[in-house]
């Protein structure tokens, strides 16, 4: 069961702009009156106007009277109409208040406080911040600023109520000339559009001048003066991401907010009246001259004597001009990762990453962070100048194993020179990507000639090799018993590659997905020690097709080689003769239940890693392994508090089992062989690896991508080398593979945590405990499977405790010290008719056994086993050496019946209980969209007990169904 959180109070989200219900029958009642009222004015003005006209008309009046009728009427028509368009203003305007922002946003807007994203040490990561902008009080801003801003944007500020009514005749002036909508915008109410933008607009229309009037008012009621001032200074923006006076006078003079001279104060506010306009970087001449004007304005309102002004006119702008930047993240691939995936947890709750001043507790350990950023650009680098190198020299051969040689001759080699010839299709498939070659061809050049020029030009063939041809490498690691992420390399530099190559990026994993396969041998009844031979083999699909794997080295032994050894040494062969008994979507669904999340095509050569996924679901998935067969998926966020320090919301993973602690063991003890004599011995010997520890290596097609995932019982770790395109891939296979690149990497960093004491080489992976399971139910379940035993095979089916026989394979029988005698030959044919009519017979007894079985769950599950343990005997039984395996086959058909029906009583139990935590979920449970880094856990509610399991009722088997592509 998961952990709980303790309750804690939920968040108040802010509530939204709009109107209340109260606010609502307002609206209302005050749109049915102004209505009434209207009609009444507009049938009064038509009948007065009537009148007037007629005595306009009237002959028998003479021509004073009849002038004073026309000016006295339409005096008073105008005043009526007037006094009529105020009304309706005001009325509009009533309309307009609930939609602007309310007092309590006006309260908050001061407190703008970025969200700190810190590591599980402590480390301040980063901070998530839209704009770049630090704070500085009143105090600590210069007093020219202040008198040059009121001087120029607002000289009645201190004596106005936010909105200015002798500034607003500009406004009419404008409407009524054309001239647009210009002036009589206040400090206030420009403060009110900066803090605002969404609610109050930024068009020129009557509209958006009364809601920012609304909005100057509100804030005038709020706010002192002296506040209104620091609020809008330091908000203000200035172009280049400075946004308040202290960026601005970083970026454009090098100085902070206390130290700008008058100069410098009019040339920044002089940047108010339109910032691209007046931009002093851009445009000297224009700002120059804005200054001038904003200096004059200075000494119109007395804060500056005139013969003090003429100096400073002739004086040079004095720009100096340094872009500033938002913070820089310490790991910018894992906080932009958390960013994303906070955001919507915060439009639910209704807070804000970038305001409300959160602390982000994460999972990265900083000292591992800082490790692993060393090792991805150290031997990042390396691998790049290895496949300069190869691609740059004429001979294929090796310079060495190492990358020293490789880094001496980058210096003298001209990188990937003879790619553009050995793979000119890739090359030219690259030029005609860019957008230099297809806007050449779009305006008429011919195709082949474009093609050519750039190929032979210089300076574009070097950009589109450093991007192309660079090499990139993605690291991570993981707490196995708590899912914590620890180290999350997304590229070799943020600066060069955004693109996150820990969870966005999705490759095929090559044999790093063989685990999956053995683990559902294991589940099957396999055991470590059976054998298959390493021979060609040849298996047909469902659409006809033959796929033929071949092993790396391009040869089979022919020799019986058990699953242990053909799992470390990545026997491509025994792995295709194993998905074959096994299958490929039980397989599948193996590896979608230990944690690969990405869409799976269920076809035999899954086994081999042909469908992609994600360096993290990867590194999670053999977390599953390393913990014993328990599933947390990764996380990233532990826990968040309020600038308070309050905490308001924790997130912990699901804890799922997965796989049956006995295959987690043996799993585990077959990878172990990966590192001690197969694919992965550098770990131990180039590395100094200590400790229990087991992995696996990887590699895919032409060598486009090298794997390696290291488990220790107290931290997995894995590592992708390749290139962005996989049609660049390292010239030699030895570089090309994952036990020669990306082992590299995993070696260096267990290393360096080895030296460092970040990992404890003590520690032992968790061993199963024998009296977890008793046998319950199985009793009645495990004597008719005995029966059935003895009919089908001969011989005694003894089922222990537990999760069923796990003794190593023998080719001896074991009630006799004789060996089982070697089938003849001579007539393979008949004595497969032979083993045919046997099976037939065994069947129908056999069946008619299952009848006796009351519960259908047990007997449907029972007939499936049998169907299977039939089919192996159907295919291998005439076959040398079968025979020793006849008891093996019995024994798994067995062990596989028992736990096809606890997976079917687990099922049963695993949706009712989903269907009940759904009814008691709390406000905050939700998984994240994506990869699923945290759940979030009820913060309002009691923990629950867990309930006992329901009793499993008659359903459908959940193996029937077709293959095909899975996306569970």
């Amino acid at each position: 069961m998961p952990d709980v959180p303790s309750p804690s109070p939920a968040p108040t989200p802010s509530p939204a702009s709009g109107p209340s219900p109260r606010w609502r029958r307002a609206l209302t009642w005050w749109w049915t009156h102004v209505r009434r009222i209207t009609v009444a004015i507009w049938t009064w003005l038509r009948t007065k106007a009537v009148y007037i006209w007629g005595k306009v008309r009237d002959p028998d009046l003479s021509k004073p009277k009849r002038a004073l009728w026309t000016t006295g009427g339409l005096a008073g028509l105008g005043t009526v109409m007037g006094v009529v368009g105020l009304l309706l203003l005001m009325g509009y305007t009533i309309l307009l208040w609930p939609f602007t922002p309310s007092v309590r946003d006006l309260r908050n807007a001061r407190e703008i406080d970025p969200s700190v994203v810190v590591s599980a040490d402590g480390v301040e990561l980063t901070r998530y911040a839209r704009q770049g902008r630090e704070w500085r009080s009143l105090d600590d801003i210069s007093p020219h600023v202040v008198d040059a801003l009121i001087a120029t944007e607002d000289r009645r500020f201190r004596s106005h109520g936010g909105v200015d009514l002798l500034g607003w005749a500009a406004v009419f002036k404008g409407a009524l000339t054309g001239d647009g909508l210009r002036g009589a915008s206040t400090i206030t109410q420009q403060l009110a559009r900066n803090l605002f933008p969404d609610d109050i607009g930024n068009s020129a229309s009557v509209t958006r001048k009364i809601r920012e009037a609304i909005t100057a008012r509100k804030i005038e009621g709020v706010y002192t003066k002296d506040e209104i001032l620091e609020l809008y200074l330091n908000t203000v923006p200035f172009l280049y991401n400075a946004h308040g006076i202290e960026m601005a006078a970083r970026t454009y003079f090098s100085t902070s907010a206390d130290d700008l001279d008058r100069l410098q104060a009019a040339t920044l506010v002089g940047m108010l009246k339109g910032t691209s306009s007046y931009n002093p970087y851009r445009h000297p001449e224009r700002a120059l001259a804005r200054r001038n004007v904003v200096l004059g304005q200075m000494v119109r309102f007395g804060d500056l004597p005139e013969a003090e002004a003429a100096d400073l006119r002739e004086q040079p702008l004095g720009l100096r001009f340094e872009r500033q930047s938002i913070q820089r993240s310490r790991a910018p691939h894992f906080t932009e990762h958390v960013r994303v995936r906070l955001e919507a947890w915060a439009d639910r709750t209704g807070y804000s990453l970038y305001g409300d001043g959160l602390t982000i507790h994460t999972t990265l350990d900083w000292r591992m962070q800082q490790d692993a950023q060393e090792t991805a650009t150290r031997f990042g680098d390396a691998l790049q100048a290895v496949a300069d190198v190869e691609w740059g020299r004429a001979e294929v051969s090796r310079l060495g194993t190492t990358t020293a040689p490789y880094v001496t001759a980058s210096r003298t080699t001209e990188p990937f020179e003879r790619f553009w010839t050995l793979r000119r299709d890739a090359a030219d498939a690259f030029v005609r990507g860019t957008e230099t070659y297809r806007r050449a061809v779009d305006a008429g050049e011919e195709p082949a000639a474009v093609l050519e020029r750039l190929r032979s030009t210089e300076s574009f063939v070097d950009s589109l090799r450093a991007v192309k041809m660079r090499l990139e490498v993605a690291m991570t690691a993981i707490k196995p018993e708590t899912g914590h992420v620890k180290v999350w390399i997304g590229s070799r530099s943020f600066a060069r590659s955004a693109y996150d190559h820990v969870a966005r990026a999705r490759r095929q994993p090559g044999s790093t997905f063989k685990p999956f396969l053995y683990a559902r041998a294991l589940e099957e009844g396999f055991r470590p020690d059976d054998v298959l031979p390493d021979e060609d083999v040849s298996i047909e699909m469902a659409d006809g097709v033959i796929w033929q794997p071949a092993n790396a080295s391009g040869q089979s032994s022919g020799e019986m080689i058990s699953l242990r050894d053909g799992l470390a040494s990545s026997k491509n062969t025994i792995a295709a003769r194993l998905v074959d008994e096994v299958g490929a979507r039980d397989m599948a669904r193996t590896a979608r239940r230990m944690g690969i999340t990405s869409d799976l095509e269920a076809v035999p050569s899954l086994a081999l890693g042909t469908s992609d996924v994600s360096l993290l679901e990867l590194t999670g998935a053999y977390a599953t392994i390393a913990s014993g067969g328990t599933r947390r998926d990764p996380v990233t966020v532990t826990h968040i508090t309020d600038r308070d320090g309050n905490e308001i919301a924790r997130f912990e993973p699901d804890a799922d089992r997965a796989l049956d602690p006995e295959v987690a063991v043996d799993l585990l003890d077959m990878m172990r062989g990966v590192v001690d004599r197969g694919t992965g011995t550098e770990i131990r010997s180039a590395f100094s690896g200590r400790g229990d520890l087991a992995g696996k290596t990887g590699t895919t097609q032409d060598g486009a991508d090298g794997w390696f995932l290291l488990m220790r019982p107290d931290l997995v770790t894995g590592a992708w080398v390749g290139f962005d395109d996989p049609r660049v891939t390292f010239r030699s296979s030895y570089w090309g593979q994952g036990g020669h690149n990306a082992l590299r990497l995993v070696g260096d960093l267990n290393r360096t945590f080895q030296r460092d004491g970040l990992v404890d080489t003590n520690l032992a992976f968790p061993q199963p405990d024998p009296e977890a399971d008793g046998p319950g139910v199985w009793d009645r379940v495990a004597d008719w499977l005995a029966g059935v035993g003895d009919r089908l095979f001969g011989g005694e089916a003894d089922v222990p405790d537990g999760y069923g026989p796990r003794t190593p394979g023998r080719g001896l029988d074991p009630r006799d010290d004789e060996i089982y005698p070697l089938p003849d030959r001579r007539d393979t044919r008949s004595r497969r008719e032979e083993i045919l009519a046997e099976n037939e017979e065994w069947l129908d007894d056999a069946f008619d056994e299952l009848d006796q079985i009351d519960d259908p769950i047990l007997r449907e599950a029972a007939r499936e086993v049998l169907r299977r343990a039939a089919r192996e005997v159907d295919r291998n039984g005439w076959r040398d050496g079968w025979a020793d395996r006849v008891a093996g086959v019995r024994d798994r058909a067995i062990a596989e019946a028992r736990r096809e029906i606890e997976r079917e009583i687990a099922d049963a139990f695993r949706d009712d209980k989903r269907e009940e935590d759904a009814r008691r979920a709390g406000p905050f449970e939700d998984e994240f969209v994506g990869d699923g880094d945290f759940r979030l856990e009820p913060l309002d509610e009691a923990p629950v007990a867990p309930e006992a399991p329901p009793a499993p009722q008659p359903q459908e088997s959940p193996r029937s169904g077709d293959g095909g592509r899975i996306g569970f």
